[in-house]
């Protein structure tokens, strides 16, 4: 029988693997229109990536550099894409 193993997407930057770690997490989303990284803003998410990035940072980079990779991610992006555009209020 043939079996696959899934293996882990190569990285090739510290950013880029914050990224991935923050999307499997669920932290961050991609606009589906644009491609834009928008936080979810959901504290659960954050914490489970922060803890990925504590317990299995990548291969030769600290756990204190790994999570601050993943805050300076989170500090770059915002909860909007900056290419939609905005919400129209009912502004009666």
């Amino acid at each position: 029988m043939l079996m696959t193993i899934e293996r882990k997407p190569t990285t090739r930057t510290l950013r880029g693997w914050a990224i991935h770690v923050l999307q499997e997490a669920g932290a961050i989303r991609e606009c589906e229109e644009h491609g834009w990284m928008q936080d979810r803003a959901d504290p659960h998410a954050r914490e489970r990536a922060l803890d990925i990035a504590r317990q299995d940072p990548p291969a030769d980079v600290s756990p204190h550099a790994a999570e601050a990779a993943i805050r300076d991610v989170l500090d770059s992006i915002g909860d909007t894409c900056p290419e939609c555009p905005p919400d129209e209020v009912d502004q009666r």
